[in-house]
């Protein structure tokens, strides 16, 4: 129980609330002496309280939510309503005429009945639907018409949030329920986070204006999904006006950053650490829902396994320069090697061309010898033959 009576329990100073309302009532003074007069009365006079929800309500609501005011928002007696009623042969016996001596003898605040059939048949246009719209402060139907209204009276009336609240007319309470309804601001739970109330006129006292505001509050908290917890923000505005924040919820806290410990012994371990290897090896945790990566770093053992690996690597590295200035006095000899091999070589392929020229020069001398010893031969047989 007293979670519960702690859970109620209003968030909202009525003192901020107050100096909304100030704010506002003078803020439309100024603007009312700034403007024109305006042809025809603005329907739209009135203070809303806008209410931003945390999350996207999981079921959207075509009916509304009847918020009790102290203070009523439309008056019977100055106020324009009207009734759509059943008259469907299988679905209700009532009549037109039933309606209107009911609501006559009753005195109910009623100013016009209007049947299903003739609003399907007289109010097909879309100025038709218009006119309808803009001459009744408030509609009311039977409850088992309202699946139906909302294709045969248009986008007009949800524009205007003159969507007709249901009544049931089973019942003979015909006119507490209208007084109730009267009486009540109409909480319409959008498919969004935001959604709009009337609370109030500009023409009441500033006091009914906010005792309108408080209460109001105090009832929607109990309609909404995990009341106060489900709550964003709550703000006071007119038509034309600037929204006044009245509550604001703090942000979820669900992202947290986790400190290192600075102590004495990490900070050696680390500064050792640098000095050994040069660079510090950061180590990430795993990650977790809805907090920050964290950065640490390892042990004393492990900086100290680091160390004997830097230490090996560095011998190694020392090995590889000595290697590497022995082979450094060797390179000019190799060098020198390299280029008498190349000489040499370039020698001998020069003797052998010569040796393979001269022998071609003796085989020449060979042939020459030859043909002369032919030719001599020919030349002595001649002469013995003469």
């Amino acid at each position: 129980m007293a979670a519960q009576a702690a859970a109620t329990v209003s968030r909202v100073s009525p003192d901020a609330v107050e100096r909304a309302v100030s704010a506002l009532l003078k803020w439309r003074t100024a603007h009312s002496a700034n403007q024109k007069p305006h042809l025809f009365d603005q329907d739209d006079d009135f203070v809303y309280l806008v209410l931003t929800q945390k999350k996207i309500p999981q079921k959207s609501r075509i009916n509304a939510h009847k918020i009790p005011l102290p203070h009523a928002l439309q008056d019977g007696a100055s106020s324009e309503l009207c009734l759509i009623i059943d008259d469907r042969p299988k679905s209700s016996k009532l009549t037109s005429d039933m309606a209107k001596k009911k609501i006559k003898s009753e005195n109910i605040p009623i100013a016009k009945v209007l049947k299903l059939s003739k609003l399907k048949s007289d109010y097909k246009p879309f100025e038709a639907k218009r006119k309808l719209c803009d001459s009744y402060d408030m509609f009311f139907a039977d409850k088992r018409v309202i699946p139906l209204l909302p294709k045969l009276l248009g986008k007009q009336f949800f524009k205007k949030k003159k969507i007709p609240v249901p009544v049931d007319l089973t019942h003979n309470n015909w006119k507490e329920q209208i007084e109730r309804a009267c009486s009540s601001a109409l909480l319409y739970v959008a498919k969004g986070t935001c959604s709009v109330v009337r609370v109030a006129k500009p023409s009441m006292e500033s006091g009914d204006i906010v005792e309108n505001v408080v209460a109001a509050i105090d009832r929607i908290v109990e309609v909404i999904p995990k009341k106060w917890a489900g709550l964003r923000s709550l703000h006071l505005k007119f038509l034309e006006s600037l929204a006044l924040p009245i509550y604001q919820a703090l942000p979820d806290a669900k992202l947290k950053i986790e400190g290192r410990n600075t102590d004495n012994g990490s900070d050696e371990g680390i500064k050792e650490a640098s000095e050994g290897h040069g660079k510090l090896i950061q180590k990430k945790v795993a990650s977790k829902k809805g907090r920050i990566h964290e950065v640490r770093y390892m042990d004393d053992e492990v900086g100290g396994q680091e160390d004997e690996l830097a230490t090996e690597d560095d011998d190694n590295e020392a090995e590889k320069i000595g290697n590497g200035d022995s082979m450094a006095e060797q390179v000019p000899s190799l060098k020198a090697e390299k280029k008498s091999r190349k000489l040499g070589g370039k020698a001998g392929e020069g003797e052998e061309g010569d040796k393979s020229e001269g022998k071609k020069v003796k085989k020449k001398k060979r042939g020459d010898e030859k043909l002369k010893d032919k030719k001599r031969s020919k030349k002595a047989k001649e002469q013995s033959g003469l």
